[in-house]
C-alpha cells in the first residue's frame, strides 16, 4: 500500500469517526432535552441519563405523584373524550394546525389534532430560555417544580390558562417562559423530544437561528422537533408575538404561516379578541387558510362564516360568555344551537369548563366532511 493510499484511508477513517462523534453528540443533546422534559413532567428520565439522580429526591417524588394524579384525572375527565370526539367528527385533516392565542397550550392542540405534521402556536407569553436542570441544586429544583405546578394549575383544572396569572408566573425563576410548560405537555402527551432550537422570526416571515443578526423587528420563538409512538417526526413552533392588526404591521408571523399553506385551526379561550375590529387580519387568515375550525364561542363570531362556504356543526350548550366578558353574547349562535345542535359534549372545554355548559362549533369548508355527512 503506497503512502497516498494510506493517507486517503486515514482521512476516510477520521471522517467516519467525526461523523459518528457528531451524530452521537446530537443524539445526546436530543436525549438531554427529552430527559429534562420527562423530569419536569414527573416522569422517569431515560436509563443512564445524568438526570436520574434527581428522581431520588423527596421533592421530585412528591412532584411526580401530584402530576401522575392530575394527569390521570385529566385523561379520564377530558383528554380521552376529546380524542373520541375528534376521531368521530373530523375525518379529513390538513398537516398544519394553526392555534392562535394558545399560549403554551400544546396539550389541547394534540388532543384535538393529534396527527398534524406542524403545529403553530402563538401568544404574548415569553419563550424563555431552554431549561437547564443540571445547574440546579436539589433545593432550587424543588422550588422551580413548585412554581411549575402553580403555572399549570388552571389549565389542568379548567382547560385554559388565566392570562393575568401567566404574566407573573412565566417571568422570573430559573424555569421561566413557555418552554418548561411545552416540555411538560409534550412529555405527558407521550412525545419524545428530538431537538429544541430558539429562533427569531423576521418581518418577512423568515425563521432565523437565535443570535443571528436581524435588521428591524423580530419575534422570539422556539422550534421543537418531536415524535410520538409511531416515530413520525412532528414540529411545534411557538412564537411570542402580538397578532393584533397593529402588531402584524411589523411582525412576519402571518407571512410565515402563509408559507406553510392550507391548514386547520383551533380556537379556545381566546378572550373574544376575534370579536374586535383590531384583529381582522388574523381572523381573515384563519377563515381563508383553514379547512376545519374547532372553536368555542370565544373564537370567530358566527356572522363571519359565509354559509355558502362553511358547514357548521354545533355541539354542547351555548349559554353565552362568562361575566368578565360582557357584550359578547351572540344571538345568531344561540339560534344555531337551538335549531341545529348535533349532540351533547361529555367533556368540558373553554371558559365554561363544566361539561353541560361547554360548547364547540365545528366549521368545515367546502367539501370537507364529518362522519355524519358520509
Amino acid at each position: 500500500m503506497d503512502r497516498t493510499t494510506r493517507a486517503a484511508r486515514s482521512a476516510a477513517l477520521f471522517a467516519g469517526i467525526l461523523i459518528v462523534f457528531v451524530q452521537g453528540a446530537a443524539a445526546a443533546e436530543r436525549s438531554s432535552a427529552d430527559d429534562t422534559a420527562r423530569l419536569l413532567a414527573g416522569m422517569q428520565p431515560a436509563a443512564g441519563s445524568e438526570l436520574q439522580a434527581h428522581k431520588d429526591s423527596e421533592s421530585w417524588k412528591r412532584h411526580a405523584k401530584r402530576f401522575d394524579t392530575a394527569w390521570a384525572q385529566l385523561e379520564k375527565r377530558q383528554i380521552s373524550k376529546i380524542r373520541t370526539w375528534t376521531a368521530e367528527h373530523i375525518t379529513q385533516r390538513n398537516p398544519v394546525l394553526y392555534y392562535m392565542f394558545s399560549g403554551p397550550d400544546y396539550l389541547y392542540a394534540d388532543a384535538f389534532f393529534p396527527d398534524a405534521a406542524t403545529y403553530v402556536l402563538s401568544g404574548l407569553e415569553p419563550v424563555g430560555p431552554v431549561p437547564d436542570v443540571d445547574k440546579l441544586s436539589p433545593r432550587a429544583l424543588a422550588y422551580e417544580l413548585s412554581r411549575l405546578q402553580q403555572s399549570l394549575n388552571s389549565v389542568l383544572s379548567f382547560s385554559f390558562f388565566i392570562t393575568k396569572k401567566m404574566k407573573t408566573q412565566l417571568r422570573g425563576g430559573r424555569f421561566s417562559g413557555t418552554l418548561p410548560i411545552l416540555y411538560v405537555f409534550l412529555a405527558r402527551s407521550g412525545k419524545s423530544i428530538r431537538d429544541v432550537s430558539l429562533v427569531k422570526l423576521d418581518a418577512d416571515g423568515v425563521v432565523h437561528a437565535d443570535g443571528e443578526k436581524i435588521e428591524g423587528h423580530a419575534d422570539d420563538g422556539v422550534k421543537i422537533v418531536f415524535s410520538g409512538k409511531g416515530g413520525k417526526a412532528q414540529t411545534l413552533y411557538y412564537f411570542s408575538t402580538d397578532i393584533s392588526d397593529w402588531g402584524l404591521k411589523r411582525s412576519g408571523f402571518l407571512k410565515f404561516c402563509e408559507g406553510l399553506g392550507q391548514g386547520d385551526a383551533l380556537l379556545k379561550s381566546a378572550s373574544y379578541l376575534l370579536h374586535a375590529g383590531n384583529f381582522s387580519a388574523v381572523r381573515n387568515f384563519i377563515l381563508d387558510r383553514s379547512d376545519a375550525i374547532v372553536q368555542d364561542d370565544s373564537g370567530i363570531p358566527l356572522r363571519h362564516f359565509d354559509k355558502d362556504h362553511w358547514q357548521l356543526h354545533a355541539f354542547g350548550n351555548y349559554l353565552g360568555p362568562i361575566s368578565i366578558f360582557p357584550g359578547k353574547y351572540q344571538r345568531d349562535l344561540q339560534a344555531l344551537f337551538r335549531k341545529r345542535r348535533e349532540g351533547p359534549l361529555d367533556f368540558g372545554i373553554g371558559y365554561r369548563w363544566r361539561p353541560r355548559q361547554s360548547n364547540l362549533l365545528l366549521a368545515l369548508k367546502g367539501g370537507a366532511q364529518t362522519a355524519q355527512d358520509q
